[in-house]
């Protein structure tokens, strides 16, 4: 890559972008927020969820990773404390299935939760999500947070970023069925 990494705030118009990569990333997560039987029909909804205001997968909480122009990564990130006001169309959602509005809030108080982090698969092994998670830092240094905070699934081979990036594991969670580790940096 010759021309420099640059980190911009997303539009509702990169839906067609960010989503089918944050489905890929999220996978049993969003069927369950979703209802969705499957990760096509997930992408789907989420691509219009992409759109709206106020929640978790929103434009207004993804940032894109992008080279000339050209969409190279995507982060969601929010402030933990948010999480449960931010999952409310997604219980909504839920409840108009007929389904239980049971969504776990995955960030914590006094963190920047990065939701997902995911870069397409064309730029991978090119310090894309490092440059993200160093965006997601900087993020939290102006909200006065004081760690970065994520979940990742056991034997994922982001977590081998995250060790190099100064996480740590700091617990573990059930979601969607599946176990997750938290991981967690400071932010200095």
């Amino acid at each position: 890559m010759t021309a420099p990494v640059t980190v911009r705030s997303a539009r509702p118009t990169d839906a067609a972008f960010a989503a089918p990569l944050i489905q890929a990333t999220i996978g049993p997560v969003g069927l369950a927020l979703t209802g969705a039987a499957s990760d096509g029909e997930a992408e789907h909804i989420l691509r219009g969820f992409f759109a709206r205001s106020v929640h978790r997968l929103s434009f207004e909480n993804t940032w894109i990773a992008e080279c000339a122009g050209e969409a190279l990564g995507v982060l969601v990130a929010y402030a933990g404390s948010d999480a449960p006001a931010l999952d409310a169309a997604y219980r909504e959602r839920r409840r108009s299935l007929g389904l239980p509005a049971d969504v776990a809030s995955e960030g914590q108080p006094g963190e920047w939760y990065v939701d997902t982090l995911a870069v397409s698969e064309a730029a991978r092994g090119q310090g894309i999500g490092a440059r993200l998670l160093h965006e997601a830092a900087a993020q939290a240094r102006e909200r006065g947070l004081g760690r970065l905070g994520l979940l990742v699934e056991q034997g994922s081979r982001a977590a081998a970023l995250y060790r190099r990036e100064g996480f740590r594991v700091a617990g573990e969670r059930t979601l969607g069925g599946h176990r997750y580790r938290h991981m967690v940096r400071p932010v200095s």
